[in-house]
């Protein structure tokens, strides 16, 4: 899925460990007056990252469609995540695919890619996540990929658990990332405690996507997204009326990026010429095959340059 803002906010991230917090998502109108709104807790002003975690859209469940034109990707890898819906998924790597509830679509756009995506015709009922990992310095022109996995249901203490990055209560998933990363479905029952074994120099993000959630001792409002910093061995989750949450986890990044607009880069004139090469159609973010419209354009730079922005210490 793309940032299609018409006035994305420039932002500079760097991530450093933190305390228990709750971060609160705001809502954000893709695609102009008719958009389709998700909920975005990743960046924020008190948060930035979340490992290499840079960016957390939230949206549905809504009786709504999907249509984003090709548009382009540097630095990153999307990683999409459904609960209900289907979407169909096109990039210039020559990836035809679709994304489904509980299977996991990871694209790399390092150096440069472009992608459309599209909700089904018997897709009515839109719910999901999509989310942005940055790629570290030594990896962010890696070359295009795409990665599918379809993780299995394991039981731990009776929540469900679906693994699609990473570890978690014994299972692992196979999908390749770039940094140490955690990323897991977690369904709770009415009445659930668990307590789960987490690496000790990850921090962790716990997005509650429905019911009531405790992160530790701490509530969790609807839609919210607690955050756990580096220096803890365990993650207890607890609810009274059932839960379905999305963890998130890694280690801090370790680095500055600029985010702006769909460009994940280090430094204003990068993400300047990243916009010219798009807008010029040059062979760095190549083309979709079999979408039926036109690409979208770069919306134009802020005035000034890129301000820094970062987590706090």
């Amino acid at each position: 899925m793309s940032n299609v803002e018409a006035e994305p906010a420039e932002v500079t991230c760097t991530s450093t460990p933190g305390n228990v917090e709750v971060l609160t998502p705001r809502d954000v109108p893709l695609g102009g007056p008719r958009a389709m709104s998700v909920r975005r807790t990743l960046p924020q002003k008190q948060r930035s990252l979340i490992g290499a975690w840079c960016f957390c859209d939230h949206y549905g469940p809504d009786d709504t469609s999907m249509d984003v034109a090709p548009h382009p990707h540097t630095g990153l890898q999307t990683v999409s995540w459904l609960f209900t819906g289907e979407i169909e998924h096109r990039d210039s790597h020559g990836v035809h695919a679709y994304v489904r509830p509980g299977e996991l679509n990871l694209m790399t756009g390092g150096r440069g890619i472009c992608h459309s995506e599209q909700s089904t015709p018997a897709s009515t009922t839109l719910h999901g996540v999509q989310l942005w990992l940055a790629l570290p310095d030594a990896h962010r022109d890696a070359p295009r990929d795409f990665q599918h996995y379809a993780p299995p249901t394991v039981n731990a203490s009776g929540a469900s658990v679906r693994v699609f990055l990473g570890e978690l209560a014994g299972s692992t998933s196979p999908v390749r990332t770039f940094t140490p990363l955690l990323g897991a479905e977690i369904v709770l029952p009415p009445g659930t405690s668990v307590t789960f074994d987490v690496a000790e120099n990850f921090e962790h993000g716990v997005l509650l996507d429905t019911g009531d959630l405790r992160l530790g001792d701490t509530a969790l409002a609807p839609k919210a997204l607690g955050y756990l910093g580096t220096g803890h061995t365990t993650l207890t989750l607890s609810t009274d009326g059932g839960a379905r949450v999305v963890l998130l986890g890694g280690e801090p990044f370790g680095e500055e990026i600029v985010m702006w607009w769909n460009f994940v880069g280090r430094t204003h004139d990068e993400i300047a010429a990243y916009r010219e090469e798009w807008q010029a159609e040059t062979d760095r973010f190549g083309r979709v095959e079999g979408y039926p419209g036109d690409r979208l354009p770069a919306p134009p730079l802020p005035g000034g340059r890129l301000r820094p922005r970062g987590n706090p210490a």
